[in-house]
């Protein structure tokens, strides 16, 4: 595995402040790209899939870990805010395409950078700030949550990722566990129309038990018609080029959440015990990074081996386990290396071969799967 710099131990590990740097990063990249031309389309793709991961490189890992006791109650409502400052963030992004989109003679090439850098944005602040949301015990922020996926169109997902993925993870009953050789194109097709029907029977289920039958109270199907009552107030005040906007940066940010967990969990799997049942879930059972820079950008995600294992942890206490199976570069990186199948497999497979080989010496581990 490449060898990356590491940051200095004996300094503090990421405050809340940290965690605002996606924020920043998001204007600059908005200013950039309102020159318009070129720039609308080179500046998502420049600053997500070159700059983020030559930084990465540059910047290096940061393995620290914070303490184990809880920050003070000031610096948990700064983290908290990290959070909720992605829904104003995220629907002025959508009124901003919305308006920069709605001409007529808009450009071709300056449509698909808008799409591409709303899009984008939404997968990294939307989606991903909703995952970290709808984990919280607190009702106000899972509903924070879900009002951000309705504005990629991916209700649904809250409910097969929290229900579904943590208990299936690394099976092959998880429809976001990527298989040992199965490329990105075919893991997000499945990964998406598997997602949906799974998030529409485990709220089918939860109705069942409470004695509801009728499919059309379905959160599921709710949470769809939300997403479209957004497209057509976009058709109704910015005109029918504005609806498409909202669908297709929809599009772009599921595609780039659904390459995150085609990373997140390639080729690992979890022993059964006996039929049907599987040893639990630990830090060996998810790729990790800790790139700093991608982990603050994206609230500590890459450290997806500690959030599997300890789901409820906050995303500031996550932890890094050098026992975990590590990715060689930061997220940003490794989606360039996915796109690439070929040369995904040549750096992903001989990993998997040897994390498995590894676990083959050591006894799976009981407990609820």
């Amino acid at each position: 595995m490449q060898h990356v710099p590491e940051l200095a131990k004996d300094r503090a590990a990421s405050g809340p402040l940290t965690f605002f740097l996606v924020y920043l990063l998001t204007g600059l990249g908005l200013w950039l790209a309102s020159m318009g031309g070129i720039y609308t389309l080179v500046i998502p793709i420049g600053l997500t899939f070159v700059a983020v991961p030559l930084l990465d490189v540059l910047i290096g890992a940061d393995t620290r870990n914070s303490p184990e006791t809880p920050p003070s109650a000031f610096k948990r409502a700064l983290f908290r805010l990290a959070t909720w400052f992605a829904i104003p963030v995220q629907g002025g992004l959508l009124l901003w395409g919305a308006a920069a989109v709605m001409n007529p003679g808009t450009p071709l090439l300056e449509l698909i950078g808008t799409v591409l850098a709303v899009g984008i944005t939404g997968g990294v602040i939307g989606i991903n700030v909703a995952h970290e949301l709808v984990h919280r015990a607190s009702r106000q922020d899972r509903t924070l949550g879900k009002l951000l996926l309705m504005m990629v169109c991916y209700f649904h997902w809250a409910t097969e990722h929290v229900a579904g993925h943590h208990r299936r993870v690394a099976t092959p009953e998880d429809p976001a566990t990527a298989r040992l050789g199965e490329s990105l194109p075919a893991f997000l097709v499945r990964s998406v129309a598997q997602t949906f029907v799974s998030s529409w029977r485990i709220e089918a289920q939860r109705n069942a038990r409470r004695g509801v039958q009728s499919p059309l109270k379905n959160p599921v199907l709710w949470g769809a018609l939300a997403s479209c009552s957004i497209a057509a107030a976009m058709y109704v005040g910015f005109g029918s080029q504005a609806m498409w906007f909202f669908l297709a940066q929809s599009a772009v940010a599921i595609a780039f959440l659904e390459t995150i967990n085609y990373i997140e969990h390639y080729g690992l799997e979890r022993r059964q015990i006996r039929p049907g049942v599987y040893e639990r879930v630990t830090p060996l059972h998810s790729w990790n990074a800790s790139h700093w820079l991608t982990n603050a950008l994206l609230f500590n995600l890459q450290r997806h081996s500690d959030h599997h294992a300890f789901a409820a942890r906050p995303y500031y206490q996550l932890r890094h386990h050098p026992e975990a199976p590590q990715l060689p570069t930061g997220y940003a990186g490794m989606a360039l290396l996915a796109m690439v199948p070929p040369l995904w497999r040549r750096v992903m497979d001989p990993r998997v071969a040897a994390h498995r080989e590894r676990l083959a010496s050591e006894a799976p581990v009981a407990g609820p799967a």
